[in-house]
């Protein structure tokens, strides 16, 4: 598992490389001292994992996931513990306070690599969701079989989806991310961090902002491609 560290003190840096080095399973393949240095090495070298620190010079770390289309796992690495229930929004694995206890270490680690050999041994049996297949969707007291055709597109909230199909909108205890590598991606397209899009739905295109697009969809909705994903989606829909 490739894991890159985001702080801006670089003595924090050289002791959590220190605290790590135990971890075999673990590959430290890069540092960034602030939120910019940082993405671009996300782009770079697609880190599966990114330990971050929340207070930094410029952007923050919450501010830096905000910019991210594609989010690796994160733990938080912090001196403040007020940030906890905000880190949790972003879907963090872990929320370590400085200074960084060993043991506490060793349990996020293990946290982290056992559902990752899990996943390789099912990986085969795992099968991609296409739009003629139906899926069981309850939110409350509601239930609904959905054909995955109907459903214009998936919005992220946190650690739970809402699908948009027909007049519903129910929401489900997954991520954007695990859906994101179930569906078919023949059809089902990641617009951005906050959505995946039924491109079969898509009724119009215009440019937007930053070089990004805005897809207007059939039935309602308009969504956001950002511009990193806006390259992704003229390719797929060229000749």
């Amino acid at each position: 598992m490739k894991a890159l560290i985001v702080d801006d003190e670089r003595l924090a840096r050289t002791e959590l490389r220190r605290l790590l080095t135990p971890f075999s399973e673990l590959e430290i393949v890069g540092e960034a001292a602030n939120a910019e240095e940082a993405k671009q090495k996300i782009d770079e070298l697609n880190p599966d994992l990114v330990f971050l620190d929340i207070q930094m010079p410029g952007k923050s770390g919450f501010e830096l996931l905000e910019e991210l289309d594609s989010v690796p796992k994160i733990v938080f690495t912090t001196a403040y513990d007020e940030y906890a229930l905000k880190a949790f929004e972003y879907n963090a694995l872990d929320y370590l306070l400085k200074p960084i206890e060993p043991n506490r270490l060793e349990e996020t680690v293990r946290k982290l690599v056992q559902p990752k050999i899990q996943e390789q041994v099912k990986h085969t049996d795992v099968q991609q969701l296409t739009e003629q297949d139906q899926v069981f969707v309850k939110d409350g007291e509601r239930c609904w079989f959905v054909k995955l055709e109907k459903v214009r597109y998936f919005e992220s909230e946190g650690n739970y989806v809402r699908l948009f199909f027909d007049e519903f909108k129910p929401l489900i205890l997954r991520t954007l991310n695990y859906l994101d590598e179930r569906l078919d991606s023949k059809t089902f397209f990641r617009a951005s961090r906050k959505h995946i899009i039924n491109l079969k739905w898509v009724d119009s295109i215009e440019p937007w902002l930053n070089g990004g697009l805005l897809v207007k969809l059939k039935g309602g909705g308009k969504i956001e491609v950002s511009r990193r994903q806006a390259v992704k989606f003229k390719e797929m829909l060229s000749l």
